[in-house]
């Protein structure tokens, strides 16, 4: 059965547009998939990647055309410059973190479903990820206990943290970044079709 690792950050737009394209290209290939959320700041500082707001005007320019016109592509609703954004995005990451680890115990509820619903709290919703109320929210509307955003903390902070040393070795340096178990790269959500043609064996 393979496997996909999945590096990405909670407030990236463009792991907001990938959608759930992930997990529909998962369940085709009958793949798992290990969610890793992580500080991209801290990913960028430490694989040569710039803050958006070190960046030339005209790399954030770009971004923002980018932006709009991927979600165009796909159909979705963005807000390019949302109200609450850059948020703390670790509630969030800590509250999937918790997740994972209550359906790896047994647990009910929609993984994918949640990851995908808290970027886009942030960025179609105009809601702010960074707050518990929010958070809470979240995990009841995709199956989880609202509790999962307090009693995960110190181990959402742990595996957090891993999760940027874990993808700093294995060469991540954006989000979205899958990471099949034969050692196979993919670098932001353009780059979903090459994943599904390679688990299709094509590529």
């Amino acid at each position: 059965m393979p496997h996909i690792d999945y590096y990405f950050s909670t407030i990236s737009p463009f792991t907001y547009l990938a959608g759930t394209r992930l997990e529909e290209i998962a369940a085709r290939h009958g793949a798992t998939i290990t969610y890793k959320p992580l500080d991209i700041g801290a990913l960028f500082g430490r694989t040569g990647g710039t803050a958006l707001k070190d960046r030339h005007d005209s790399r954030k320019e770009y971004r923002l055309q980018e932006i709009a016109r991927q979600a165009k592509k796909a159909g979705m609703k963005i807000n390019p410059q949302p109200m609450f954004w850059p948020a703390n995005a670790a509630p969030s990451s800590y509250a999937i973190i918790a997740a994972q680890a209550a359906m790896a115990k047994g647990a009910g509820g929609d993984l994918g479903g949640l990851v995908h619903g808290v970027l886009r709290a942030c960025w179609a919703e105009e809601r702010d990820i960074s707050q518990d109320d929010t958070v809470r929210d979240l995990l009841t509307a995709h199956g989880f206990e609202a509790r999962l955003a307090d009693s995960g903390l110190l181990m959402g902070a742990e595996t957090y943290a891993n999760n940027l040393e874990e993808a700093v070795g294995k060469g991540v340096f954006g989000s979205p970044f899958y990471i099949t178990d034969c050692g196979q790269r993919f670098f932001g959500q353009d780059r979903l079709e090459d994943l599904d043609l390679h688990l299709a064996g094509k590529l």
